[in-house]
């Protein structure tokens, strides 16, 4: 059974059919709309300690991806297209659009990061502000890589690899994997955590999400970057006002420079470390909350 009523007190659950999945999310709070994106191997249940404050001045919505939580997990195909960052996008557009939001603003942590990015691109007139935490590009971090990077972020080349290795892999022992890739990540390890948010990442670690996940990563290693190097060519950036928050303590700040990073494809850049690791908005949630409000506001 999901923790939101304890997570999200004041909150309502809701359950969104787009075009390519069914999407749950939590929706609560009033004001001016705003979307908030999870990362791997998380759920919607990873923003519990920001999404209650950020309700004081915002219509709050946190989504679960599809392929994670209690969203539903589309069939794949060959070019692994249904788990492209452009067809995450479409959902998050189509669930704002049925909650009466053509336009809000955007968060996204990690993979949400990373879906966001490409929703400000295919969708830029829906976006009017957008905050990407502890990521740098997708495309910049694979034309990077060298040993520091590819030893650090191993798990992007390992979920990658084809059916079904990954996921008979993390299958023998899934609770294992999810609890040390969350502890290896964190600056302080998984006691920075919510034991009932942290339930919830346990009780959404299936078979069917490890699958979907996997498929998340293979999207990111071929087709994201086939639309990556589309908008490089044709010169398409983020148009509105981006904010990059990333840890101090985490991989992004030893190996990339986000603000430039994020400067090469979107127009408007802002942003700093916070002192954290890798979940801004687990292990530093006062911090991130006051940026977020200065930023969103």
């Amino acid at each position: 059974m999901s923790a939101d009523a304890e997570l999200f007190p004041g909150f309502a659950q809701r359950s969104i059919a787009t075009s390519g999945a069914t999407i749950h999310c939590v929706v609560g709070g009033a004001g001016p709309p705003l979307l908030l994106l999870h990362g791997y191997p998380q759920t919607h249940a990873m923003w519990h300690r920001v999404a209650p404050a950020l309700a004081a001045g915002f219509t709050v919505v946190c989504a679960d991806l599809r392929g994670y939580g209690d969203s539903s997990k589309p069939r794949t195909d060959a070019a692994h297209a249904p788990y492209a960052k452009r067809a995450m996008a479409q959902d998050m557009v189509e669930v704002m659009d049925a909650l009466g939001f053509a336009r809000f603003r955007l968060v996204g942590h990690d993979r949400g990061g990373r879906v966001a990015h490409r929703l400000c691109i295919d969708h830029a007139a829906s976006v009017e502000r957008v905050a990407v935490l502890d990521i740098s590009p997708t495309l910049t971090m694979f034309e990077r890589t060298d040993a520091a990077f590819a030893s650090a972020y191993y798990h992007w080349f390992f979920l990658s690899q084809p059916f079904d290795l990954p996921e008979r892999l993390i299958g023998a022992n899934p609770l294992y994997y999810l609890r040390y890739k969350i502890g290896a990540w964190s600056a302080g390890g998984a006691s920075r955590f919510d034991p009932r948010a942290l339930a919830e990442y346990e009780r959404c670690f299936s078979d069917e999400t490890i699958h979907a996940a996997c498929e998340d990563y293979r999207a990111a290693a071929t087709i994201d970057l086939e639309h990556d190097r589309v908008d490089r060519k044709g010169g398409r950036k983020v148009g509105c006002p981006l904010l990059a928050l990333w840890g101090a303590r985490g991989v992004v700040n030893r190996l990339f420079t986000p603000i430039d990073d994020w400067s090469a494809v979107a127009d408007d850049v802002s942003g700093r470390a916070l002192d954290c690791g890798h979940y801004l908005a687990e292990e530093a949630p006062d911090e991130t909350i006051a940026e977020l409000m200065s930023f969103l506001a």
